[in-house]
């Protein structure tokens, strides 16, 4: 099958080539770097040439009121080219809970997104996941000083960003949308505590429920429903691991 993949040099995009070349796909990168740019259109029609899938993983460069904007004018033109191409099968990636927490801009973007592509000319299929293992830091980051981490109590389900890529690599076309997640539900501010204690940093946990961007989110939201396709690594694991090929 030939797949182009459109966000190519990014966290998910990178693993997502390897995986499909592994499994004998004929894959075409798609990014700005090969000249490929999605708010302008150029060069979508040479990418999307001869496409039987097109998986976009592209992310919005900023989280704010300007996302939606984003989404609208990039969907606009994926849609658009992959019907000139004869593209059959679309595919995103989205958040789980994403259309449950519209007082967040970067979550209605997304919203957005998805409502674009459910409402094109081609089959598709959304992949919702949860929050990625690989981004605890960023998360602490946020509230966060050289005593303590502030993180509210809010439940997630995190997964490994290697688990979202076999969901995407898999993925049939849906009409629809499958949740991702890990194995294991959380409270945000026990995950830091787990981060922390993993890598010997000193740093307090302090639960505040009015810190941080998840602080927004009620709780159980970010939490997959009924029929989530659960991933098999575990947090604790993917710790260890990742300690280990440092």
């Amino acid at each position: 099958m030939k797949i182009t993949v459109i966000g190519a040099t990014g966290l998910i995009g990178s693993q997502l080539i390897s995986t499909l070349c592994d499994a004998g796909h004929e894959v075409t990168p798609a990014s700005l770097s090969t000249g490929v740019d999605l708010l302008t259109g150029e060069g979508l029609d040479d990418a999307l040439a001869g496409a039987d899938t097109v998986v976009n993983v592209t992310n919005s460069p900023t989280f704010d009121e300007a996302s939606p904007d984003f989404f609208r004018t990039t969907m606009g033109n994926l849609l658009a080219a992959g019907e000139r191409a004869g593209v059959g099968h679309q595919v995103i990636l989205s958040i789980v809970g994403v259309d449950l927490v519209p007082q967040l801009d970067y979550y209605r973007a997304k919203t957005l997104q998805e409502d674009l592509l459910r409402q094109g000319p081609t089959a598709y299929s959304i992949v919702r996941a949860t929050q990625f293992f690989e981004f605890m830091d960023a998360v602490m980051s946020w509230t966060s000083d050289d005593k303590a981490v502030r993180l509210p109590s809010t439940r997630i389900q995190p997964i490994a960003t290697a688990d979202v890529v076999d969901a995407l690599a898999t993925a049939p076309p849906l009409g629809g949308s499958v949740d991702v997640a890990g194995p294991d539900v959380f409270t945000l501010d026990e995950l830091g505590r787990l981060t922390l204690a993993d890598r010997q940093d000193a740093r307090t946990v302090v639960t505040d429920e009015q810190a941080g961007m998840f602080s927004a989110t009620d709780d159980g939201v970010l939490v997959p429903g009924p029929g989530a396709r659960l991933a098999a690594t575990h947090y604790k694991d993917w710790l260890s691991s990742s300690r280990r090929s440092v």
